[in-house]
């Protein structure tokens, strides 16, 4: 039972025995990827699932989530400087926790990239769809939605997966260069909302505040209350994570990773607050939630269809950045297994641009294909469970390594450590807790069929086999 335990050396090379990945990313970059990833799905439509949970408390439910998220982001940002390595919290889990362990976070990473991608198409497909109708574009709405809201299969979503898929196999900075100009647009358009929406602020909508209550609470199998809310939209929150997939490509991993995690996720907090309030002052809540296209729903409602337009543009062309990020860091966690052994070494293969190509579109596939059928609340919801578990390792694997190896250097520590891990803990813990019984289930029986590949395949092809 040796592997269970057996785990790789914390200062062992990224790219040793295997593929080297390029370093051509700067910390403009990596902050760039963080809020590419953070401002999207989550602020554009999680925005209005999560209002239509928890009411106007949602703003709480934004700040649940995002206080648990920056406890998880310092952890990350000590265990990203001290081993830049491909895989995130698998590699951080493989060095402190043992084969198995690790083994079971990548697994769970793969199901939350990939879910991940499948839910910002579908959200990218709800302004695209608003879009195709305001154009009086001949496309049947059965091929605008997936079966559960009466379509045949959600065309859009697939297409602009796929679309992402492409663009990732050009190369590693050109991606990140087309990232770092749409994020800019991005947060021009939400500033444009902000702008556009103060001057109709109603407090009156605020009342009641907490309708549905502030634990979470099962009512036709959703999770309703502030906590249930904070369940769904920590979706929103999460992202920096997928910087830390980057940290063999970073020209200075040790300080510019640390700017990435803590830089974007201060930034994103700031701006999903702002715009969230703004969102809720304009129009109640029980009215802008129904809509799959909120912010854009917003601005119409106050008679300015021109702007609704824009923001929907502007999210059309944007919330592509977020899927890129995702099947970015999808891919590098597919690269970091497969180099190690756990999954088949060909996928660990990096083409000439310094992409490993057979993961990233095995990753953009799988993703049209979940993208077409399902609907983003069921996405996410299992997206988050797989995270939840990543984030609960990186948080023990700091702790662990500050019992075990003092004596590292660290060129960024996690402040008040023994306060901030337990509470990342704790905290994802208890929105794990938060969400629906079917998503646990699920999240249980992929790590079933995971451990079942792993005994099969991974354990006896592993590097570190005896």
């Amino acid at each position: 039972m040796s592997f269970i335990t057996r785990r790789k050396s914390v200062e062992l090379a990224p790219g040793e025995g295997g593929s080297g990945l390029k370093r051509t990313l700067g910390w403009p970059h990596l902050m760039a990827l963080g809020v590419g990833a953070i401002i999207g799905t989550g602020i554009y439509t999680l925005t209005g699932v999560a209002a239509g949970l928890a009411g106007p408390a949602v703003i709480l439910s934004f700040a649940v989530a995002g206080v648990v998220c920056a406890c998880a982001a310092l952890c990350y940002a000590e265990m990203a400087s001290l081993s830049p390595q491909a895989g995130s919290a698998y590699a951080y889990s493989y060095m402190t926790l043992g084969e198995l362990v690790a083994w079971v976070v990548g697994w769970s990473l793969i199901l939350e990239y990939t879910l991940v991608c499948s839910a910002v198409s579908v959200g990218w497909a709800g302004y695209a769809a608003g879009l195709i109708h305001g154009a009086h574009i001949p496309i049947p709405d059965s091929l605008l939605a997936g079966p559960e809201a009466g379509g045949i299969v959600n065309l859009p979503a697939a297409f602009i997966a796929l679309a992402v898929t492409g663009m990732l196999l050009v190369g590693t900075r050109e991606s990140a260069t087309v990232n770092f100009v749409l994020v800019c647009v991005k947060l021009v358009a939400l500033a444009g909302f902000v702008a556009l929406t103060l001057p109709h602020f109603d407090a009156s909508h605020f009342h009641p505040f907490a309708p549905f209550g502030y634990a979470a609470h099962a009512i036709d199998g959703k999770k309703y209350g502030v906590m249930g809310a904070a369940a769904i939209i920590f979706f929103a929150f999460y992202g920096f994570d997928a910087i830390s997939t980057a940290a063999e490509e970073a020209k200075n991993p040790k300080r510019d990773l640390t700017i990435g995690i803590v830089g974007s996720m201060i930034m994103c907090t700031l701006i999903y607050m702002v715009v969230a309030a703004c969102a809720l002052g304009a129009s109640p809540y029980d009215v802008f939630s129904k809509s799959g296209e909120p912010l854009a729903f917003v601005l119409r409602q106050l008679g300015q269809p021109a702007a609704a337009s824009l923001i929907a543009g502007a999210a059309v062309v944007a919330l592509p950045t977020v899927i890129m990020v995702f099947m970015f860091g999808q891919s590098r966690v597919f690269f970091a297994m497969a180099r190690d052994g756990l999954l088949p070494t060909g996928l660990a293969k990096v083409s000439k641009r310094g992409v490993p190509s057979t993961v990233t579109i095995l990753t953009g596939v799988i993703a049209a294909v979940i993208a077409g059928g399902l609907p983003l609340s069921e996405i996410a919801s299992l997206a988050n469970a797989g995270t939840l578990c990543a984030f609960i390792a990186t948080a023990l694997a700091v702790m662990v390594l500050r019992r075990r190896a003092p004596e590292l250097m660290r060129s960024f520590s996690t402040p008040l450590v023994w306060l901030i891990g337990p509470a990342a803990v704790l905290g994802c813990l208890y929105l794990f807790t938060s969400l629906s019984a079917k998503t646990i289930i699920f999240f249980f029986i992929w790590n079933a069929v995971g451990v079942v590949v792993y005994l099969l395949y991974g354990r006896t092809n592993s590097r570190l086999k005896a």
